[in-house]
């Protein structure tokens, strides 16, 4: 049996933050791109459905870990919107797999005050999940833990040509200015609006690129590439990547004094 969410007694190897990461510099919002659950089964001689089953408790022990080591908010990439071209098996698997995962774990997410969001296309999901996603999405809004925000048939370009067919509209209307339209205004009609960017952004399985990820938000995000997939991420290579991040100098652009 796999465990909760979020379990209620703690360990101290979970709750503690690793003695060499200072607790005033780690980023607010971490973002992940979960890669290499189906290599991760392979070199195991698994079907590739144990990796991401595998990959759901990495992503639970992350959640579990960002919440008790005080970083705010985690955006995990689940689903993409170039996803759906995987094998129909592997498709249908998944889409039954974060049904059964969102439906075990509610409680565990109110009872520990998660605040989970999912952002991207919902309406291409089964009709099941996306009324599961409704009812986590309202039972967690006011609670005033870690936000935790999954990516599910999320695509970046797609959101910001949604973006901008927003905004046309509003000026079609009469409500925009177009010279009004600057960085605020576009960022106010992204799905992420009111949430801060990415300080830090964790790509598993070696891979070095974004792969339609959160494109404007990652503008300014210090990027932690490892080799570890991901159904094996745990708490040493989380820790690794804050120290990575604090040993960074985020200039903005700009220089130190």
């Amino acid at each position: 049996m796999s465990r909760p969410l979020v379990t209620a007694a703690r360990s101290t190897a979970l709750s503690s933050l690793p003695a060499d990461l200072d607790p005033g510099r780690l980023p607010a919002h971490v973002a992940v791109i979960m890669d290499g659950n189906g290599r991760w089964a392979r070199q195991r001689g698994l079907p590739r459905v144990m990796g991401h089953r595998q990959g759901v408790e990495a992503l639970k022990s992350t959640l579990r870990l960002c919440s008790d080591w005080g970083i705010a908010t985690l955006t995990a990439y689940a689903f993409s919107t170039e996803n759906w071209s995987r094998p129909g098996e592997e498709v249908s698997f998944l889409m039954t797999l974060f049904e059964g995962v969102l439906a075990r774990e509610l409680e565990g997410l109110e009872r520990e005050d998660v605040r989970i969001r999912f952002l991207g296309d919902l309406t291409a999901l089964p009709a099941g999940l996306q009324s599961l996603i409704e009812d986590a999405t309202a039972r967690t809004a006011s609670n005033a833990g870690i936000r935790f925000n999954v990516c599910t048939n999320y695509g970046s370009r797609h959101e910001l040509v949604e973006v901008a067919r927003e905004l046309a509209r509003r000026v079609q209307r009469g409500e925009l200015d177009p010279e009004a339209i600057d960085e605020a205004a576009f960022a106010s009609a992204l799905q992420t609006a009111g949430e801060s960017d990415p300080d830090l952004l964790i790509r598993t399985s070696g891979e070095f690129r974004l792969s339609n990820f959160l494109l404007w938000q990652l503008a300014y995000a210090e990027l932690h590439i490892t080799d570890v997939l991901w159904p094996d991420f745990d708490a040493v290579a989380l820790a690794t990547a804050l120290g990575d991040f604090q040993r960074r100098q985020r200039r903005f652009g700009g220089v130190l004094s």
